[in-house]
């Protein structure tokens, strides 16, 4: 099994990409005028059931998701908690700001690199494994509470800390995005009388899509600064920097949904997540044409699922959108999903 390999399994593992295997057709894409795609618009009430069960009454995002998390990956533990520095833990907001503090983080994974290979890693195979291993727990702050929840919190990385030895992560919730029949929302359902009114970091939105847009504008706007940080030492540009960050946010998803026996689920919103549709004025395109964005940019657009592989083939059903040179170190390390893998 590769350690990038992206495939996710019942059984708990340490954070990072999980081993290959098989699982269910990917959904259909086919896209609707409300930006979902048609299988997922089916789950939202699968998902409003969900949410409701989880959330309970909580005013804040999060904490009842990131409780689930650990009892079925204890191996990643989040607290909401102040940001911490010292003895191990590295706080967001030194990893945008100091240059050592960043350069500390990617040691650890070339040091791992070091004891899993027999031979050094690249220094910029290094910083992309390091990026990759940062962005997939901290993803998870962001998308579990939108996947199990309904809420999206806005957080900066000021606003959390980790400590990669332990497998820790503390977040400072506040304010947040949720739908208007939370009971969080301004001007929706009564709070109960032990929360006198609701908390003044909730923004209701008007639907689900427009939820899902508002998770991936704050996942962009937290993963900019430490992109722009990590981008001297992984030696690449915006763009493949941002396909991988698309990986690391959906393989993390993809794998606590499968933990929490809801992998469907997540395979079809997450293709809705970052459907490859357009926004923009339509109109005539051509090579001095400006094409309007993805709605999903900067992230890539798609998010990779395809026909689950058959026949123990070792293939991945996800082809990644970027490639983590893990190869360079070892050549049968080559992950199952890799995007340079021919597929048959």
């Amino acid at each position: 099994m590769s350690a990038h390999s992206t495939r996710p399994t019942p059984v708990a593992t340490a954070v990072g990409r999980t081993g290959p295997g098989t699982g269910p057709t990917g959904p259909a894409t086919t896209r609707s005028t409300t930006g979902l795609t048609t299988t997922a618009r089916g789950t939202a009430t699968t998902a409003r059931g969900t949410a409701t069960a989880v959330r309970g009454t909580t005013t804040a995002a999060g904490p009842a998701a990131y409780r689930r998390l650990g009892q079925v990956l204890p191996a990643l533990r989040v607290r909401c908690a102040p940001p911490r520095s010292g003895r191990g833990w590295l706080a967001g907001a030194d990893l945008v700001a100091r240059p050592a503090a960043l350069r500390e983080l990617i040691s650890h994974d070339a040091r791992q690199g070091l004891a899993r290979y027999g031979r050094p890693l690249r220094p910029d195979v290094a910083a992309g494994i390091g990026l990759h291993r940062f962005v997939w727990p901290v993803a998870l702050l962001f998308t579990l509470p939108w996947f199990l929840e309904r809420r999206v919190p806005l957080l900066a990385p000021a606003d959390i800390a980790l400590r990669r030895r332990t497998g820790e992560l503390t977040v400072r919730p506040g304010t947040f995005l949720c739908l208007p029949d939370d009971p969080a929302a301004p001007g929706g359902a009564v709070l109960p009388t032990a929360v006198p009114a609701p908390p003044p970091g909730a923004r209701a939105v008007p639907d689900e899509a427009a939820l899902a847009a508002g998770l991936r504008s704050a996942l962009a706007e937290f993963l900019t600064p430490v992109l722009d940080a990590f981008r001297p030492e992984v030696r690449r540009g915006p763009r493949t920097l941002w396909a991988m960050a698309t990986d690391a946010v959906v393989e993390g998803l993809w794998y606590a949904g499968g933990l929490l026996g809801e992998e469907e689920r997540a395979r079809t919103e997450l293709t809705a997540l970052f459907a490859p549709g357009t926004s923009g004025a339509s109109g005539p395109t051509g090579p001095r044409v400006a094409r309007p964005a993805p709605e999903c940019a900067p992230f890539t657009p798609g998010a990779g699922f395809t026909a689950p592989a058959s026949g123990g083939t070792g293939r991945s059903d996800r082809c990644r959108a970027s490639c983590c040179l893990v190869y360079t170190a070892r050549a049968e390390a080559m992950c199952a999903g890799c995007p340079r893998v021919a597929r048959g």
